[in-house]
């Protein structure tokens, strides 16, 4: 029998039947250095609204025990345990082992290559706690957690909650964590291992960071970094919402083989892929900077606050995304980062948002499992957009009012979409009902553009459009630069609006200068060659992105040539002034150049973007990122040998400039072996992986393929590093028998969890060595695959559709 995903009935049954009073929860780690095995006690307590009614608790771990009011229980097989005949008030007991922590959800035993120490961790989003313990597992019923953990002595243990009572037991030691505040389940944690941790006071908090020990070096490298931005983001949050965070402890926890992050209230769990090996560069700090606000948001959104049920994860995902990128140009260095959020996520979401896995932000959610299949694009940078067009059309003095007042009426609870529409309604005097439905209710993405009428601009949209405010900025040429000559802000509400202030007769006019809004743009008839000319003298980091979005979402639509796009791009990357867009921009030319291109125009359009690579590298700012930005497009042994001279003692550059070798059919094996030798980073050997994926040879194919997608091997977060070598352009000969194995593999994309589930479907797609037909079947094998699953493989088959179309069309 599976385990059965919590329907949206189930969950309001159960919570207009029961009241959480507390979790105690008691877990044993001591099996883990020389075995698999978690073992938990759980005992909850809870009242129930109507004695002798019957419910369920969720566990989907292997129950030992299981007691209710100390009658004996009898797990159901589905990943329940049924509760017959409840009392006014019950105690439930249940003992539970998860031996599973290699490759199953919500807990995970990693193991250091570098010193063979044991770390763990656990990641309960959406619905994963029910894995490793017994709870109720949904958002709705919040309660306090005590967590008493019982690990090596040697270990330290992290949990939500700060100053342990810890007491010393032989071999062990017993860690007992203060009660949390009222949590949801998925909120909790444990981390554990014999970490490296840093502390630091400041402004009233007591802050951690943590990671294994073979990474101190790195963590102590990066620590004022990550320590400051933790400051600078607790004091902007206090000051916005009114609300400083209620705990003194704040913790985040580097942790290997770990995706993503996760924000667990008071202790944020980090990949440590985020700790950079090599020093980072500007787009990875900004990056880091962004994760950090986006999980520290979480702590009021989410935390303090939380949705009734997942049809509101955009209510913790999209605001934290918006929240971050607010909060960082307001409170941190990185004050182009909207410009970042354009051209990483944006851009992506556009294309998301036109596809076939199109969805509003908030919509109705039958299961937990359809709940996981939208964490995604629209969920995250399409609702980050729109949330910032919020902010815009109500004021931010006004929306920073109803955000204050939101959290002081709901802190604690839990709460629906209306209620944070209630609070801006009532802060801002604008009835936002119309607003709310066209924004948050209808998929799809609108599209404007200018008309051009003697010395009359109209705003056009392309249908009926939703209630927004955007700007037109006017430019002129001025020697070598556009130079902008009014910006006028314009409240759409019908499908023509006139534009007063701007001047018709000007160069360039772009639609929604200052990216505020979520919609796609084209130039004026008029326009066209000028845009595509002319991007890159456009004079600020968000002007310029608005510009090469627009060139992207036309190349990705069939209405510009891989020639045409990558040119304009490739001439903005040389304009670029802000350090941090650098390295999308080169991403964005590159896969252009890779993916997009005819085959007959791909050693071309590489070859522009080499030479633009070496002459950033002239520039020491651009250097570090020019010169991997090489490692990706040098063209043959010329560039291969001045790329080796420059790298000197840079092993992260070596390694890249190892991967194109290999992927040119170099001999890099001795060269590769000794690096390996060489390196102290203790994933190297993902390097040198990462070298053989990218060799035409059938050997290495098969080996790679077997290491990556059969056996797993290859921790979550590095997974889409070794699949890009692995699937390179024109090598298809080797390629093609993986395309077939991938169609082989979907049934068991899902293992392991939401996070797995969605990085193992997109990156292991194969974007060569297919066609229409391929295409189909990967949509025809979809129907039948978990909603996670299903959803990245219809998005990911419209992109590389989409692909397939300009490879043919430009040809």
């Amino acid at each position: 029998m599976g385990i059965r995903s919590l329907t949206r009935t189930e969950a309001e049954h159960r919570a207009a039947l029961v009241t959480v009073e507390r979790y105690d929860i008691d877990i044993d780690l001591t099996a883990l250095p020389d075995g698999p095995e978690v073992r938990c006690v759980s005992t909850v307590t809870f009242s129930c609204s109507e004695p002798g009614a019957e419910t369920f608790v969720d566990c989907a771990a292997e129950v030992r025990a299981a007691t209710l009011n100390g009658s004996p229980l009898t797990p159901s097989g589905d990943g329940r345990i049924p509760l017959p005949g409840l009392a006014a008030h019950n105690v439930l007991r249940v003992e539970s082992v998860q031996a599973d922590t290699a490759t199953g959800a919500g807990v995970h035993k990693a193991t250091d290559p570098a010193d063979g120490e044991v770390y763990v961790w656990t990641s309960f989003e959406p619905d994963e706690a029910r894995f490793v313990w017994a709870c109720f597992d949904q958002p709705d019923l919040k309660a306090p957690h005590a967590f008493t953990v019982t690990a090596p002595a040697a270990w330290t243990v992290l949990s939500n909650s700060g100053d342990p009572r810890i007491e010393e037991q032989g071999a062990a030691r017993r860690w007992s964590f203060p009660d949390t505040p009222p949590l949801s389940v998925y909120n909790t944690v444990v981390n554990a291992g014999p970490f490296h941790g840093i502390r630091r006071e400041t402004d009233g908090h007591d802050l951690g960071i943590y990671a294994r020990r073979s990474l101190a070096e790195v963590l102590e490298r990066d620590a004022d970094d990550i320590l400051t931005l933790t400051r600078q983001g607790l004091a902007f949050y206090a000051e916005a919402f009114a609300m400083p965070f209620p705990q003194r402890k704040y913790d985040q926890v580097f942790m290997p083989e770990f995706g993503g992050a996760m924000e667990n209230y008071g202790c944020v769990t980090w990949s440590d892929a985020f700790l950079r090996r090599a020093e980072p560069t500007p787009a990875e700090r900004e990056l880091l900077a962004v994760v950090l606000l986006h999980e520290m948001a979480h702590m009021w959104f989410g935390n303090i606050v939380t949705m009734r049920w997942w049809d509101d994860l955009w209510l913790n995902e999209a605001f934290a995304e918006f929240a971050c990128h607010w909060s960082a140009e307001g409170a941190t260095r990185y004050t182009d980062v909207w410009a970042g959020h354009l051209l990483n996520g944006k851009v992506r979401a556009y294309l998301s948002d036109q596809g076939p896995v199109s969805h509003p932000i908030h919509q109705p959610i039958h299961d937990v499992a359809q709940a996981a299949s939208i964490f995604d694009s629209i969920t995250y940078p399409k609702g980050a957009s729109v949330l910032l067009q919020l902010m815009t059309y109500v004021g931010e003095d006004r929306f920073r009012t109803g955000m204050a007042a939101y959290f002081a009426r709901h802190a604690w609870g839990t709460t629906t979409l209306q209620d944070l529409i209630d609070a801006l309604a009532e802060a801002s005097g604008r009835d936002l009902t119309g607003w709310r439905k066209a924004w948050l209710e209808t998929a799809g993405t609108d599209r404007f553009t200018l008309e051009r009428d003697g010395d009359t601009v109209t705003l056009l949209a392309d249908g009926s459009p939703r209630p927004q405010v955007l700007a037109v900025g006017a430019y002129d040429r001025v020697g070598d630069a556009l130079e902008r000559t009014a910006l006028v802000r314009v409240e759409v509400t019908e499908a023509r609006t006139p534009v007063t202030g701007i001047p018709a007769t000007s160069d360039l006019l772009l639609v929604n200068d200052d990216d505020l809004t979520f919609a796609t743009t084209r130039p004026d008839p008029t326009a066209r060659d000028t845009l595509f000319r002319a991007a890159g003298l456009l004079p600020t980091a968000i002007s310029r992105g608005v510009a090469a979005a627009t060139v992207w979402d036309m190349l990705t639509a069939g209405e510009a040539t891989a020639a045409e796009a990558g040119r304009c791009l490739t001439a903005v990357l040389a304009a670029e002034t802000s350090d941090a867009v650098i390295e999308p921009y080169l991403t964005l030319v590159t896969n252009i150049a890779e993916l997009w291109a005819p085959p007959a125009e791909r050693p071309a359009l590489t070859e522009a973007v080499a030479a633009a690579c070496r002459r950033l590298a002239a520039d020491p700012g651009r250097r570090q990122v020019a010169l991997r930005g090489l490692a990706r497009t040098a063209t043959g042994a010329e560039d291969l040998a001045w790329l080796r001279e420059q790298a000197g003692d840079d092993v992260d550059l070596r390694w890249r400039a190892l991967v194109r070798e290999a992927e040119l059919g170099g001999d890099v094996t001795a060269e590769s072996a000794a690096l390996l030798e060489r390196d102290t980073d203790p994933d190297a050997w993902i390097r040198a992986l990462t070298v053989r994926a990218a060799l035409p040879d059938t050997a290495a194919k098969a080996e790679v393929w077997q290491r990556l997608a059969v056996d797993r091997e290859v921790p979550v977060a590095a997974v889409s590093a070794v699949a890009a070598a692995f699937w390179r352009p024109g090598q298809d000969t080797w390629l093609a028998p993986y395309a077939e194995r991938y169609l082989e593999v979907i049934p068991d994309l899902q293992q392991g969890g939401m996070i797995p589930a969605m990085t193992y479907t997109s990156q292991l797609f194969p974007p060569y060595a297919v066609d229409a037909v391929y295409i189909e079947r990967v949509r025809q094998a979809a129907r039948d695959a978990s909603p996670v699953v299903r959803n990245t493989l219809l998005e990911r088959s419209d992109a590389v559709r989409r692909v397939l179309r300009a490879r043919v069309a430009n040809a």
